[in-house]
């Protein structure tokens, strides 16, 4: 699924160094890390906007600097702030997670009958199927989220990454979503999941933090998301957490 091999990036300063990382089919990972440490800098990389100074690069079997990533990016969905943003306030939830049908952002034109049913599978999938009628204005942050989960599963992708999706979450709907990525993380035929977080709910024994540099760590045991390895950046330089 991705295959990372001694990527760096570098602008003015050091941003990764020497990342080597793995993930198989069926399993599922959290990148987790202080804000700084690279996160969103290794997604804009995997995805193509961001060139790497150097390593190598596999996703869903491309090769960076062989295949066009943007061909590739039609089989990965993202759940961002970015699109979050980005949403019309009247447009309803079953028409937001149609219009993830053909990356659009305020969906027009006709929709078809078999798009139409498609969204209403997604929608019980993501449990948000009593809000389909609801405008985007008018629904809470944690019904947003899956509401976007639902736009980015429309496309069918194979890879599914969820950026901060409990940003703006109280503790109580944080605790919500997080059972609900478990159920779906459980579900007939889920894609790869990796989430992005800084946000340690829980720290628990056997837990891989270091200190002195950037690593990636496997961390071997069972966490709400039914997640059994970890991805762990720390900053190359100190950087002031929340």
């Amino acid at each position: 699924m991705i295959a990372v091999a001694q990527l760096s990036v570098e602008r003015d300063a050091p941003i990764l160094k020497a990342i080597d990382w793995a993930v198989v089919h069926g399993e599922h990972w959290v990148i987790l890390g202080a804000n700084g440490s690279g996160k969103t800098s290794l997604l804009s990389t995997l995805t193509g906007y961001m060139p790497p100074t150097s390593g190598a690069i596999a996703v869903l079997g491309e090769t960076y600097g062989r295949s066009d990533w943007r061909d590739l990016r039609k089989r990965i969905g993202i759940c961002s702030s970015s699109i979050h943003h980005m949403m019309e306030g009247h447009e309803t939830a079953l028409s937001s997670v149609i219009s993830g049908r053909h990356a659009m952002v305020g969906m027009w034109g006709e929709i078809r009958d078999d798009e139409r049913r498609q969204a209403h599978k997604i929608l019980r999938q993501v449990e948000a199927e009593n809000i389909r009628d609801r405008p985007w204005r008018f629904l809470s942050q944690g019904e947003r989220q899956r509401v976007l989960i639902g736009r980015a599963l429309m496309a069918r992708p194979e890879l599914l990454i969820l950026d901060e999706p409990c940003a703006g979450l109280d503790p109580v709907a944080r605790e919500r979503f997080v059972q609900f990525l478990e159920r779906l993380a459980r579900s007939k035929g889920p894609p790869t999941l990796v989430l992005v977080t800084h946000h340690v709910a829980k720290k628990r024994p056997g837990d891989a933090f270091k200190e002195e540099s950037q690593l990636i760590s496997r961390v071997t045991f069972d966490t709400q998301l039914c997640i059994s390895i970890i991805l762990v950046l720390q900053s190359i330089f100190p950087v002031l957490h929340e």
